[in-house]
């Protein structure tokens, strides 16, 4: 993947405002600081359509955090993403960077838990296709070594070292 066609050096991928207003808007901030343009979905333009334009935004990308939370897996959007972030790396070589906000990663990637019966519910009224492909996003993210979401200073300084 050139360097050149990169409009972003990183996408986040996370799910909740509550989120994005305290964790996420810090780290964003350090990263930001140091250089890294960082995509997050309130960069998105008015009226482009959002799934084109969050397929788009992941592959501009060098780098995704997938900040999973309680309840990352109540959103079908966050869910979608996951699955491009995914297929990015395995077919372009996108870095995938995990933290787990509050979460159990074996919840992740297991969905089980509270973090599961969220998912349980997301995935009702959903194709099979639909559910067994996140499914398998989940199991796959859940089983990238992460970070701690209290270690966002040991985050930041290491998303530091890779963009450099």
């Amino acid at each position: 993947m050139a360097s050149s066609s990169l409009k972003y050096n990183l996408f986040a991928s996370f799910y909740g405002q509550g989120l994005r207003q305290t964790f996420l808007s810090h780290l964003c901030r350090q990263l930001n600081e140091n250089g890294i343009t960082v995509f997050t979905n309130q960069d998105l333009v008015r009226g482009e359509p959002v799934l084109p334009s969050l397929v788009q935004r992941i592959r501009e990308s060098r780098i995704s955090i997938v900040v999973l939370s309680q309840k990352y897996a109540s959103s079908s959007w966050c869910l979608n993403e996951l699955v491009e972030i995914l297929r990015c790396r395995e077919t372009m070589g996108h870095i995938v960077m995990t933290i787990f906000y509050r979460v159990d990663p074996s919840h992740v990637r297991n969905q089980t838990g509270d973090f599961g019966n969220i998912f349980v519910q997301t995935c009702a009224g959903k194709t099979e296709e639909e559910r067994r492909m996140w499914s398998q996003a989940l199991t796959d993210v859940g089983n990238i070594a992460g970070e701690d979401s209290r270690n966002w200073f040991v985050l930041s300084c290491f998303v530091l070292l890779v963009i450099s």
